[in-house]
């Protein structure tokens, strides 16, 4: 890459990043318009966007959480950094119509948390998360185990 011009880095860059946000989002569902993506992070590298789509919040917030996460990873993952992350993603402190806490962790109220799929009457419970009053210890014993000794290959970890 540094053979490479400026301007042909900055291109590249550009386009990987949106690649990686636009795919890492499919995983999760959520399908982003690649041209949003681009035009967000183009913005942010002070590329000119002359002729590019605004991209909407959601994608902002995608973006902002993405790129920290890729340009910060050397950086430990903290308990704010988290929050901040969230409420990137969740900007209106909403997830479709319903209300959720954005940038905190679950409160009591909103247990429980279930990954459930199936018509109505039959559902099935994939996954139930740990209670409310659970999650600082068990997060802050998770951030401390990916905080710890880098001889773990960080892929193993993530």
């Amino acid at each position: 890459m540094k053979a490479l011009g400026f301007d042909l880095r900055a291109e590249a860059s550009l386009t990987v990043l949106a690649s990686d946000i636009v795919k890492s989002s499919a995983i999760e569902g959520e399908i982003l318009n690649p041209e949003e993506v681009r035009s967000s992070i183009a913005r942010r590298l002070g590329l000119d966007v002359t002729g590019l789509l605004k991209a909407g919040r959601d994608v902002e917030g995608v973006v902002e959480m993405m790129l920290d996460a890729t340009r910060n990873f050397d950086k430990p993952l903290t308990k704010k950094r988290l929050f901040d992350w969230h409420a990137s993603l969740f900007p209106t402190g909403r997830s479709g119509m319903r209300k959720i806490t954005a940038g905190a962790w679950r409160r009591k109220e909103d247990w429980p948390m279930q990954v459930v799929s199936g018509p109505y009457g039959r559902e099935r419970v994939h996954f139930e998360a740990p209670e409310a009053e659970r999650l600082n210890d068990e997060m802050a014993a998770l951030l401390k185990w990916l905080n710890a000794s880098a001889s773990l290959d960080p892929v193993l970890k993530g």
